[in-house]
């Protein structure tokens, strides 16, 4: 039974930076993960990071107070304002550390690091390189896990936490490269499992993003944190739902409907096509609801025609590539069909800024965790920015929970042999249903059809309703799914059947959140109750699992610098 001080889930931007400061400190640190750390879905990532570095000729008067500022109000207030204030604080040392860490950052002629401009944003602050920004990062911090000789244990299916008396004592993973099952047992674990934006069926996630790390700390006792907010990018491609960075945007790109129009005129007459994401999104799916999509159909434009094929190859290279392979468009010379899709979770694990949960010895960073430094709407530039600053902090917080405490930290192999007959139960249980068992893949497609078609851009209370009712049903009927295939080895049938009820638990506390959210506040715009109530619902909401469903309570938002005003662009 492998025993490590730290386990990392996940080695992505989070869990790699996390890892990479542990182990700095003399900590011996290992890290699992579904896929090779560089094939993380941080690498999708692709319009760039935030920090007040004043670079750009139009942001010399930039500070990590103003980057603060600009969080606070895009999250419409929701964020925690000493938790946003935190990581703007910390923004510019992490971009440094990763330029002397050697990440291919795109400069100015005098050698500083590029900054364009984002949505909802006062200054020019998102370092960028070209188009590719997360996937140089993601290389970077790959390069220095390898560097301090990190133990990567690559292709393992995490299953569950090992929890002994109340503490996190590690984790049960399914190998598939040698079969089976297996406990890994830690004095500390840190979830980077990133978001679970594959609940939805119109995702720019990638396949893995099924928020497994953040239902396995739901069923284990650590509450989920506003998941009702859930983040739809303005422009995914229409066929695919492939992310088209709002680098496009920030560089100049113009959204125009089936009339000709530039028509963010009418949403955000100021910001224009550089308004915060659910501003951008909710108009976008006006003009498509109102008739005004290409052709009447439901898409509109993305248009980069006018800024020239030099300054796209340069700046925009990855974007036509994407364009071309998957939609058949250039945007050197036609417009891309784009429309809102989902993108990412602003809620998750429920953690301070140091990634702590409520459970000891159990940490959480990046989209996995809800901090909070989103609140009810993310900022494009600050996920990048938010997996590395937290990722870091939280290695920092298990030395410091580390340090002093006895090697080994107890003995967990009890807990661990158990943990792992529990899931053999399971699996076996599952195996002897067969294909005479409910189907969990006819489950899943109607999952994600239900929280895209029932829990979108637009909320109604009628709508969610039944929505939910149907999430209950196909809840129920995970408890009587069956294992198709019986494999050992790379058996990603066993995979696939074992996350859906996690994945069913999240959907769940994505709509009991939504229905009980009587206002309109950043990603969640009910139609019902179009005005934000912050009187009401200036609150966190916090899901606690239950065998029936999401139990939810409220905590109060953490303010004390901005003022809560309304959010005009």
């Amino acid at each position: 039974m492998p025993h490590h001080q730290l386990i990392v889930v996940g080695g992505g931007l989070s869990g790699l930076r996390a890892a990479v400061e542990a182990r700095a400190a003399g900590i011996d640190v290992a890290i699992l993960s579904q896929v090779h750390p560089g094939r993380s879905h941080s690498g999708a990532a692709q319009g760039g990071i935030n920090a007040a570095l004043g670079n750009n000729p139009d942001g010399h008067d930039d500070t990590p107070e103003k980057h603060a500022f600009d969080t606070v109000k895009g999250s419409d207030y929701l964020a925690d304002q000493d938790a946003a204030i935190q990581m703007t604080k910390d923004a510019p040392g992490v971009i440094f550390e990763m330029d002397h860490w050697g990440c291919p950052f795109s400069r100015y002629d005098d050698g500083r690091i590029a900054q364009r401009p984002f949505g909802g944003a006062g200054f020019p602050r998102t370092c960028y390189g070209a188009d590719k920004t997360g996937h140089y990062l993601l290389h970077t911090l790959v390069e220095r896990a390898y560097e301090r000789q990190i133990k990567m244990y690559i292709e393992v299916f995490v299953t569950s936490l090992i929890v002994d008396e109340g503490r996190c004592r590690g984790v049960v993973a399914y190998d598939m490269i040698r079969g089976g099952f297996e406990a890994f047992t830690a004095d500390a674990v840190v979830m980077a499992t990133g978001g679970a934006g594959r609940i939805y069926g119109n995702s720019t996630n990638a396949i893995i993003s099924t928020g497994g790390g953040a239902a396995m700390a739901y069923h284990a006792g650590v509450p989920m944190e506003d998941m009702e907010f859930i983040q739809f990018h303005p422009t995914g491609l229409l066929t695919t739902h492939i992310l088209m960075s709002e680098a496009c945007r920030g560089e100049g790109g113009y959204l125009v409907n089936g009339e000709g129009e530039r028509f963010m005129a009418r949403y955000a007459p100021k910001a224009m096509e550089l308004a915060p994401r659910d501003i951008t999104a909710r108009s976008i799916t006006t003009e498509i609801n109102e008739g005004r999509g290409i052709g009447g159909a439901d898409y509109v434009h993305l248009d980069l025609r006018h800024l020239g094929a030099e300054r796209i190859l340069e700046r925009l290279p990855g974007i036509r590539d994407i364009a071309i392979h998957f939609e058949g468009v250039d945007p050197i010379e036609e417009p891309i069909p784009i429309k809102p899709v989902q993108h990412y979770t602003m809620g998750g694990i429920d953690c301070d800024v140091d990634g702590r949960t409520r459970m000891p010895g159990f940490y959480a960073a990046g989209e996995c965790a809800c901090v909070s430094v989103h609140g009810a709407n993310r900022l494009g530039g600050n996920s990048l920015l938010e997996t590395i600053v937290f990722g870091r902090r939280a290695g920092m917080a298990v030395i410091a929970d580390l340090e002093g405490a006895p090697a080994g930290g107890g003995d967990a192999s009890a807990a661990g042999h158990t943990a792992v007959a529990a899931i053999e139960a399971r699996t076996a249980e599952l195996a002897a249903r067969g294909a005479d068992g409910a189907d969990p893949y006819a489950i899943r497609a109607e999952m994600i059809s239900t929280t895209r078609d029932y829990f979108g851009v637009f909320r109604e209370d009628a709508v969610m309703r039944t929505g939910l009712e149907v999430l209950r049903r196909l809840k129920e009927r995970c408890g009587e799914i069956g294992l198709r295939h019986n494999g050992g080895v790379f058996n990603l049938d066993l995979v696939r059947t074992l996350e859906l009820e996690g994945m069913v638990d999240l959907a769940l506390c994505v709509a009991e959140g939504a229905l009980a959210r009587t206002e309109s506040r950043g990603s969640h715009s009910r139609t019902d109750f179009p005005a934000r109530d912050d009187e009401k619902w200036l609150v966190h909401t916090l899901a606690h699992h239950t065998p029936e469903g999401p139990r939810l309570e409220h905590a109060p938002v953490n303010l004390g610098t901005f003022e809560p005003q309304e959010r005009k662009y």
